[in-house]
């Protein structure tokens, strides 16, 4: 079992204190974004026997385990991480297994660099995510409806949005959304500037179901990404809510401190709310034109007092453990890797104490049993 010494990752739209709140030290007055935990190559965890990609890359089946590596192959198959948004990230999507694949092939054979600003892909691999709010948490998680977008729209009471409105309440909603997206993300952005300017200050006005759409204006003024957003649906999170986001799924997230876990991957199409490199006709090729509601995720209490939160997918499981004072000999023993975070209180595992920020690494099959009273995440994978 390996303690984990993680980078956080300095992002611009990171706050300046929600990191160092949980840590339990001094803001530095820079955003802190991100903190990773795993085996990402961009920022690895450190132990002491080296990175953890070097640890893993060293012996993958004591690590990982036979069935892990028979499955995924000799590599950790998630990044975990705590994120924290001060501002709005990018709007986007990311691509399924055969979309990656293609995707990633294709610009290889075009000969685009891996580290170009416009390149889309830069792995073979889906990025489904889940994310569970440790605060109050805000974001945009697909399409709404498209009568309900018009109405929204229609409030606003801006001329040169009509049309669009007209389109949402009239045309099939795969049609609809579609066209409208389209229209909204290829736009002069000279000339749209005056209409994301005048629906901008209308949802300030009005407040209420247009207040989120106010916020992220003031972060990116004259975004047509702004008016993007607006057919999405906004979702808060109560700490401990989450939500899973699958492929061609838009979405944002737009304040507050939480886990976040996903597929080992850094493919995302981004569709605005960025300065980054957006291509719209891959991006029209990979976005779900499907409504609906976001389905926020509550997690599922099993015999022992583990919370799992049910996902479709294999790269990761993400589950919780809330200790009660006096907890002791907790058995976590798994036949997977596990890194366990703790998020409140004070636990022990094996010769680790952990408190809020603190994470550990644990082989498969290598025998875990955790004491104290707090909160304990745990990402492993499924076989």
């Amino acid at each position: 079992m390996d303690r984990l010494d993680n980078t956080i990752r300095p992002y611009a739209w990171g706050s300046t204190t929600a990191i160092p709140h949980l840590l339990g030290v001094e803001p530095s007055g820079e955003p802190q974004a991100e903190m990773w935990m795993g085996a990402h190559p961009g920022a690895p965890s450190r132990t002491g026997r080296g990175t953890l990609a070097e640890v893993i890359e060293a012996d993958p089946e004591r690590e990982l385990g036979a069935k892990t590596v028979a499955r995924f192959g000799p590599r950790l198959p998630f990044l975990l991480k705590i994120l924290a948004a001060g501002a709005p990230l990018s709007l986007q999507v990311h691509p399924d297994l055969e979309q990656a694949r293609q995707g990633y092939a294709d610009e290889e054979r075009r000969g685009i660099p891996l580290d170009a600003p416009h390149r889309n892909y830069k792995d073979t691999n889906h990025k489904p995510e889940l994310v569970c709010a440790l605060t109050e948490f805000d974001g945009l998680c697909g399409f709404r409806e498209p009568s309900r977008a018009a109405d929204l729209l229609d409030a606003l009471g801006v001329d040169s949005l009509k049309p669009y409105v007209d389109l949402l309440r009239t045309r099939p909603e795969d049609a609809a959304l579609r066209e409208v997206l389209t229209a909204f993300l290829t736009a002069d952005r000279e000339e749209m500037a005056g209409t994301v300017a005048e629906a901008a200050a209308a949802c300030a006005r009005l407040g209420g179901d247009h207040a989120p759409y106010a916020g992220i204006a003031r972060h990116y003024p004259d975004d047509p990404g702004v008016l993007a957003a607006m057919l999405l649906n906004h979702v808060r999170l109560r700490p401990g809510e989450a939500l899973f986001l699958g492929a061609g799924i838009p979405h944002a997230y737009l304040s507050g401190l939480s886990v976040e876990i996903m597929a080992n991957s850094d493919n995302v199409l981004r569709c605005g709310l960025t300065p980054k490199h957006v291509d719209v006709p891959e991006l029209l090729r990979i976005v779900r034109f499907e409504a609906g509601d976001p389905g926020i995720l509550r997690p599922e209490a099993a015999p022992d007092g583990e919370e799992v939160y049910d996902t479709p997918v294999d790269e990761f499981r993400l589950s919780r453990y809330v200790l009660p004072e006096g907890t002791t000999g907790r058995d976590l023993t798994l036949g997977t890797p596990q890194i366990l975070l703790c998020t409140a209180g004070s636990v022990r595992t094996g010769e680790h104490d952990l408190t809020p920020g603190q994470s550990v690494f644990v082989p498969a099959d290598e025998r875990t049993e955790v004491s104290g009273t707090g909160t304990l995440f745990r990402a492993t994978v499924v076989v």
